[in-house]
């Protein structure tokens, strides 16, 4: 992989690597793949993973996995979150990490379920020979993906139609969003900045699979065909100037304070199509950056963005 920051690699770790799939989604009446026990009833398995009763003690080490277990109905369960989980403001925010995470400490919280998003320093086998169930939700590939964990979770803490209630209006919101979209005898092509070192995202991620569903066709997916950049390549300043996008999405407004000022201001961009017809989308960072519930929030404002743009 080519230089990163480590705040561009904490990024690039919470939006995974590889292109939306073109697998089928899963009926919402079907049970999770690898799953097995009654809806809502206990024991319940999931993957290699029994518990034998509802977990009433939960720490989430995954800012993702937070705002998935609030949004299925398992927020009073949770009773510890890393320092990274500012979503929702009443999840029980701690000094926790999920990058850095210390079974010591997370075993001080009696948890009786951990979900982590990555297996950091092997924390899994440490919990594990501490006899504290522990659960992965890597970063999602596709939006399969999403559904599929907020499924897992919801068997897991035993809200089962909290999880498929939540799937099924994602489905629906994303459906509504993208159909009524305006057809274009070309398609409109974006950038999609992670910081102003200009690393992006290409096709080949979960965040460039969004900008697909809407028919944007991505600069930078030129500069990563030989994949070794895993999908977030460094764009050169020269590369966007000569693609000139029409769209610019901004994925750095809070860490980096990146704005249509600023990105109007670097040299030789004043004459991008974007900068001059206003096309420089402000996104938030944490939305952009995590593949749970709200990734509805981060496809309106990529629609709403395009809706805008005059039909040729």
């Amino acid at each position: 992989m080519t230089r990163r920051t480590p705040r561009l690699l904490t990024v690039a770790l919470a939006v995974a690597a590889l292109a939306l799939g073109a697998c089928a989604e899963p009926d919402d009446d079907e049970p999770t793949p690898g799953a097995s026990g009654a809806a809502g009833q206990f024991p319940v398995t999931v993957g290699k993973l029994t518990l034998e009763k509802r977990p009433e003690k939960i720490v989430s080490l995954s800012a993702t996995a937070t705002e998935m277990l609030f949004a299925i109905g398992a927020g009073a369960q949770v009773t510890a979150v890393d320092e990274r989980s500012n979503h929702p403001p009443e999840a029980p925010k701690t000094d926790l990490s999920g990058f850095q995470p210390n079974a010591e400490a997370i075993s001080a919280k009696n948890p009786d379920l951990v979900v982590l998003s990555d297996d950091m320093n092997k924390i899994v086998d440490q919990l594990t020979a501490l006899k504290i169930p522990v659960h992965l939700t890597p970063a999602a590939q596709t939006l399969d993906d999403t559904y599929r964990q907020i499924g897992e979770l919801g068997q897991l803490t035993g809200q089962v139609d909290g999880a498929a209630d939540l799937t099924r209006r994602m489905k629906d919101d994303i459906a509504k969003l993208v159909k009524d979209l305006p057809k274009r005898a070309e398609k409109l092509t974006y950038y999609h900045e992670l910081g102003p070192e200009l690393y992006t995202a290409t096709s080949k991620t979960y965040i460039g699979s969004l900008y697909a569903l809407v028919g944007l066709e991505n600069i930078a997916d030129a500069s990563d065909a030989d994949g070794k950049s895993g999908g977030y390549p460094q764009l050169s300043q020269e590369v966007i100037v000569s693609a000139d996008p029409d769209f610019i999405f901004l994925a750095d407004t809070k860490c980096c304070q990146q704005s249509a000022q600023t990105v109007g201001a670097r040299g030789g961009w004043a004459g991008l199509t974007a900068v001059k017809n206003n096309r420089i989308v402000p996104l938030d960072d944490d939305i952009a950056s995590r593949w749970g519930p709200r990734v509805v929030d981060l496809l309106r404002a990529i629609v709403d963005a395009v809706a805008k743009a005059p039909v040729a």
